[in-house]
């Protein structure tokens, strides 16, 4: 069994950074895809940003330039520093992990994120 717990979450306002935070525990390794995704008001769970084992690192168009995911093994956490916010970037942000080739994966609770004025 593998627990995330999101942190890092909170109001900003446009133009502004966070760094949200997944700490993972449990039956977890570094072999694990680890990856962001969100879910605006009104709007379809997205993929944000995945990292793989062997540290290869996708993004979403939309957030691309802006967002950047990283993760550190050695403390089973994984990172998204997100600069530039914008209004549409307003969203739960969940912390995901699978096992490749796997298709069972595990969520945390997700972290509210706000961007307005």
């Amino acid at each position: 069994q593998v627990q995330l717990v999101e942190s890092g979450g909170g109001l900003v306002q446009p133009g502004g950074s966070l760094r949200l935070s997944c700490e993972a525990s449990g039956s977890i390794s570094r072999t694990y895809t680890m990856s962001w995704y969100r879910q605006g008001p009104g709007k379809q769970r997205e993929l944000v940003a995945a990292i793989t084992s062997s540290g290869s690192i996708v993004y979403a168009d939309s957030v691309k330039g802006r967002f950047t995911a990283s993760r550190d093994n050695a403390k089973s956490t994984v990172y998204l520093q997100m600069n530039s916010l914008k209004p549409e970037d307003t969203a739960v942000y969940y912390c995901h992990a699978r096992l490749p080739p796997s298709v069972k994966a595990y969520w945390g609770q997700g972290t509210q994120v706000t961007v307005s004025s």
